[in-house]
């Protein structure tokens, strides 16, 4: 009789993993290396049931989407471009807290006809734009955001802040708030049907733990 694959738990490197791991300790969940010192992708858990894959933080929502991930964790800015179907959304853990913006200029004229958006986050900005009655081009960049309106390649962008310092530096400012991010314990639909039990637990263990940090930050 075929023994069942490990539960699978799709994490990214940075401030996501740091911030997740401790969440996993508390049910019994470690990994057995350090993802930091190692090129390996997939890591086994102290739990023989368990184990945690790394993959860029875009890629979690589709991995959990299409079950080669039960779990994961991504920012709600990537799970809000990316779209849900096919995934369980049931805990916000209150980690890597952030806001996605839109910015531009210091003290910039406001722009007549058509907005020109840089951004990585392409169907978050088309929403938010056509929902304010705006037309706007979109062109997807990469990275180093901040340079489009330098150069003008751009009028305004939208990306996540976190101090601001970045935007400061490149002579931008935040204008206006599309949403307040944080990550959020994502599961495969029919993961949570075939192996709920398991799961179940995890995402109690981790609820409880969120809850305590919650409440000592408030005390």
């Amino acid at each position: 009789m075929a023994t069942e694959r490990p539960l699978t738990i799709a994490l990214s490197k940075g401030r996501i993993l740091k911030e997740t791991l401790p969440l996993l300790q508390k049910a019994g969940i470690e990994m057995l290396e350090d993802p930091e010192k190692s090129r390996k992708l997939v890591f086994d858990t102290t739990r023989e049931d368990v184990r945690i894959i790394i993959l860029r933080a875009t890629d979690v929502p589709p991995y959990v989407q299409y079950g080669a991930a039960d779990i994961g964790v991504a920012g709600k800015d990537v799970l809000m471009e990316h779209g849900a179907a096919g995934i369980y959304e049931p805990l916000d853990l209150d980690i890597a807290r952030c806001k996605l913006m839109v910015a531009g200029p210091v003290n910039a004229e406001p722009v007549t006809g058509r907005l020109r958006v840089a951004t990585k986050f392409v169907n978050v900005a088309r929403r938010y734009f056509a929902a304010s009655g705006r037309q706007a081009d979109v062109i997807k960049l990469y990275g180093a955001m901040e340079l489009a309106p330098i150069v003008g390649l751009a009028d305004r962008i939208v990306d996540v802040v976190d101090t601001g310092n970045t935007l400061r530096a490149n002579g931008l400012e935040p204008t206006e708030l599309i949403a307040y991010i944080s990550s959020r314990l994502i599961v495969n639909r029919a993961s949570m049907k075939t192996r709920h039990a398991d799961i179940q637990r995890i995402i109690d263990v981790m609820d409880a733990a969120v809850q305590a940090r919650k409440a000592e930050a408030s005390a």
